[in-house]
């Protein structure tokens, strides 16, 4: 029955790995980063940015982008493509030509990123004493994930937090094993990953504070931790912070925004994003915007397994372009009701791991910076309101609080000791990943719209 097992698992990682080969080069056929969330903002950061490259480098200003607040990092590459791109064209419009090259070869990198992020969490997997039972588990739960597919298609910087985040966890177990003995390579390694994230997007901020939190449950090696963590934060701080400055002494803020802050909390909009209002009517019919209004957890669910906003499968602006747009929300709304069941199974691993590995830093690190993360996004919502509609409720801005909770579920898979429980488990999940397949893949016409 072992032997079994093992040669099943083989053969269902590899398929695994050419489905996945095949919907990112599905998606780079079929959907361009312009069509993306607020694409036009960020095709202008890109544009103003590379305009001054290499000779000066100039930040955005509010007036020239409204993504003028996000950290450079995301924009280098295409703005280093856009470069490349004017210096050898002749073409009389270098702004216009250039333009889809640099946006194509973006999303070609920043998938390119994704798979190693996938591999560097293998890795580390391999390191926590799991077996193959689990490397294909966290490879089905992550690739049912629909929001990974629409985030690594648009040019944006959450793809960067999944990379450098891999890292960061890997380089941390690494370190846990050997009692934090690091040396100074690890500390510049380190601060250099964490200078990263921080230049990636601000939603890496939220990540941060659980690598000092945990210093309140360590008995062994706590010194040898709390210096190694201090010192390293000090690099990336050094390696970051004027980013942040910046914005202060520009806009008045660290971490600057195109809207207002709300300055009257009331008990009201506290109520609304927790409530629930339409979700019985709509969750498992017809889960598309505006009909979730301000509700933080029906979005946020439907925006994870399948396309609350609309970006991938369906749009407002395109609705004769894409296609199945008639029959669109009763298939999203199958797609939650079957995708509970998923939820179920990561809940119930992820709180499996967390009782089985309690003494694992790492695992406690990755936990609390769920927590936070999801709790830190809860209260941006409740600070940049955004009329009615819900339009700063995201699942792309949580991807890293997604994942993490894919990551945690997935280390217990191995502890299941009762082989046809694991079939029959990874069986319902394929059958699921099979169904919800569509809202993986774009449903614009291939090379649109160029």
């Amino acid at each position: 029955m072992l032997k079994d097992i093992k040669f099943y698992n083989k053969i269902l990682v590899l398929i695994l790995i050419l489905t996945l080969l095949f919907i990112l080069g599905y998606n780079l056929l079929h959907y361009d980063p312009i069509l993306g969330y607020d694409a036009e903002a960020h095709f202008a950061y890109v544009d103003t940015f590379s305009r001054y490259l290499p000779r000066e480098v100039h930040l955005p200003t509010d007036q020239e982008t409204r993504e003028f607040f996000n950290p450079p990092l995301t924009y280098l590459f295409p703005s280093a493509i856009q470069v490349i791109c004017r210096n050898v064209s002749e073409s009389e419009n270098l702004l216009d030509y250039c333009k889809p090259i640099y946006s194509k070869t973006t999303q070609v990198f920043q998938n390119l990123l994704y798979i190693t992020s996938i591999y560097i969490n293998l890795l580390t997997l391999k390191k926590l004493g799991t077996n193959n039972l689990t490397n294909v588990m966290y490879l089905l739960l992550t690739m049912m994930l629909a929001v990974n597919y629409r985030t690594i298609s648009m040019i944006r910087g959450e793809v960067y937090i999944l990379f450098f985040l891999s890292l960061l966890i890997h380089r941390i177990l690494i370190l846990e094993n050997k009692n934090f003995d690091y040396s100074k390579k690890d500390i510049l390694y380190f601060g250099l990953l964490i200078g990263a994230l921080a230049l990636s997007r601000q939603w890496s901020f939220l990540i941060f504070p659980s690598f000092f939190i945990v210093i309140l449950t360590l008995k062994k090696y706590r010194k040898n931790y709390f210096k190694f963590i201090s010192f390293s934060f000090f690099v990336g701080f050094i390696l970051s912070s004027w980013f942040y400055f910046y914005n202060l002494i520009t806009y008045g803020s660290l971490i600057a925004f195109n809207s207002k802050r709300e300055s009257d909390f009331s008990l009201m909009r506290f109520q609304e994003l927790l409530a629930f209002n339409e979700t019985g009517r709509y969750l498992f019919s017809n889960p598309i915007r505006p009909y979730f209004g301000n509700n933080f957890f029906p979005i946020l669910y439907a925006d994870t397994w399948g396309d609350y906003w609309g970006y991938f499968t369906f749009t407002s602006r395109f609705l004769e372009i894409g296609r199945n747009q008639m029959k669109i929300g009763s298939y999203l709304g199958n797609v939650n009701l079957l995708s509970l069941f998923t939820v179920i199974v990561i809940l119930i691993f992820y709180i499996r791991t967390l009782k089985n590995n309690s003494g694992i830093l790492t695992i406690k690190i990755m936990h609390y910076s769920v927590i936070i993360s999801l709790l830190g996004f809860f209260l941006f919502v409740l600070l940049y309101p955004a009329g009615n509609s819900g339009d700063t409720i995201k699942a792309t801005y949580m991807v890293q609080t997604i994942n993490l909770s894919v990551f945690i579920a997935s280390i217990s898979i191995q502890d299941l000791k009762n082989k046809k429980v694991y079939l029959l488990l990874t069986s319902c999940l394929i059958l699921i990943f099979l169904y919800n397949f569509q809202t993986y893949l774009s449903h614009f016409p291939i090379f649109y719209p160029n």
